[in-house]
């Protein structure tokens, strides 16, 4: 109904921003992250989804369309509603929640309030397969890489993953900062460790 709202940040409150829009104030909830990005006075674009229910009608908005889009498949996992689902944008980026997906990586995910351990693990479920870097707007020009490789470089990386989650970073960090490495299919663990750690510290 709404795609987009443009208009004047009017001001913003902790879980939302209310834009002026030829004198009309849109109360528009988003992520925590959006609301620190803005101040009054600034033109937004954000763009929308109307939650409609018997008792309360909301506008959530997003900057990007790739995370309105991961907003709408959360949404569609039982027992997550438009509070969660923000609770986890605003936890995690997309690209966090994508190797979170990828790693089982049930504890960051956790850490989004409202969500807890078994929610996370029901998020896992239902996004394996629907989580993907086209429509996260991610892809190989960003280094993200889906599928392991086989055979010893498998190995490799699968070796070098596990020393990155026995080093304390988590299993989404660690699967993002080997799959970021150029080139990491055809390193041995130890190099492959040496620049994951040097990648995981630019994250």
């Amino acid at each position: 109904m709404i795609s987009y709202i443009k208009g004047t940040v009017s001001f913003t409150e902790a879980d939302s921003i209310v834009i002026d829009n030829h004198s009309i104030g849109y109360r528009v909830r988003t992520t925590i992250p959006t609301v620190e990005k803005v101040r009054s006075g600034d033109t937004v674009m954000l763009y929308t989804f109307l939650y409609v229910r018997e008792d309360a009608m909301a506008l959530y908005g997003f900057l990007s369309r790739e995370e309105l889009r991961i907003f709408q498949i959360l949404l569609g996992i039982s027992g997550i509603g438009p509070k969660a689902a923000l609770s986890v944008l605003s936890t995690l980026s997309a690209e966090d929640l994508y190797y979170a997906v990828l790693s089982d990586d049930a504890k960051s995910i956790a850490r989004s309030p409202g969500i807890g351990p078994k929610g996370a693990k029901r998020v896992i479920m239902e996004l394996k397969d629907k989580l993907t870097p086209e429509n996260l707007g991610i892809g190989q020009t960003e280094g993200v890489v889906s599928p392991l490789p086989v055979g010893d470089a498998a190995d490799s990386v699968s070796d070098t993953i596990e020393a990155l989650i026995a080093l304390g970073y988590s299993n989404g960090d660690a699967y993002r900062a080997v799959h970021k490495v150029p080139g990491a299919e055809q390193m041995d663990s130890e190099e492959l460790l040496k620049k994951s750690l040097t990648m995981i510290l630019t994250l």
